[in-house]
């Protein structure tokens, strides 16, 4: 599978802390069945987690180097997980933020117990500059725990859904579980990401069967698990909601 979302950039985020825990976790991506890996710190204005593209791609090259020596088969790619601004593009043009590999694509996220009045006005700007949002982990907002139909609305205004592929296996709990089940089975989710941080407990194998039992179909598990993010990777449209 290719993953989009994990945070094994070590000592600037709040996932692993070390490049030899790192290097552990990806071994045992590998063994899950990870072949191709975005790795997504978090940046979060006025906080601790706001390392620079510069001294992010440091850290990036070192671990590409260790991966190397290790023999671990993962492509590594770079961008970041994005809390939501109101300076998303003055981020990007700063070169303080990524997009997924320099793509069109920025992955974000909303505070898990609220949405932001502007939230509209912020993405239909990003997007008029030629950005494609996507929003990570929608089941795990509280707002859209309550309200699941607010994901169409979310789409049509051209943001794409990436969902936690632990929450089918129950890591938020069962009203997680139950909504990305919801969306999957509307085919409104894009991507599936691990969201590592500092253990791997999911299987390429036991996920596909998952999700061919709730979708039913496998061209969509295809592309939830290998060709959307290719075209991430190759800056190539993906289809939406409108």
């Amino acid at each position: 599978m290719k993953d989009i979302h994990s945070h094994l950039i070590y000592g600037i985020d709040d996932g692993s802390k070390s490049l030899d825990e790192s290097i552990e976790l990806l071994k045992e991506m590998e063994k899950a069945g990870t072949t191709d890996l975005m790795l997504t710190p978090h940046y979060v204005e006025n906080s601790k987690y706001i390392c620079n593209n510069k001294d992010k791609k440091e850290i990036f090259n070192k671990l590409k180097d260790r991966l190397k020596k290790e023999k671990i088969n993962i492509n590594l790619y770079l961008g970041n997980e994005v809390f939501f601004t109101e300076n998303f593009y003055d981020l990007i043009k700063k070169r303080e933020i990524s997009t997924l590999n320099n793509s069109k694509y920025l992955l974000f996220e909303f505070p898990m117990n609220h949405i932001y009045p502007n939230t509209g006005e912020v993405i239909s700007n990003i997007i008029s500059k030629g950005c494609v949002p996507i929003l990570a982990h929608p089941e795990r907002y509280m707002r859209f725990i309550r309200h699941p139909e607010i994901a169409e609305d979310y789409l049509r205004m051209g943001i794409l859904l990436q969902g936690n592929l632990t929450s089918l296996f129950g890591k938020y709990g069962f009203k997680s579980k139950r909504l990305l089940k919801l969306y999957l089975k509307n085919h409104w989710i894009s991507f599936l990401g691990s969201d590592t941080h500092h253990d791997v407990k999911y299987s390429e194998k036991k996920l596909r069967k998952k999700l061919l039992r709730i979708t039913k179909d496998e061209d969509y598990v295809n592309d939830l698990l290998y060709n959307n993010f290719d075209k991430v990777i190759n800056n190539e449209d993906i289809g939406i909601l409108r």
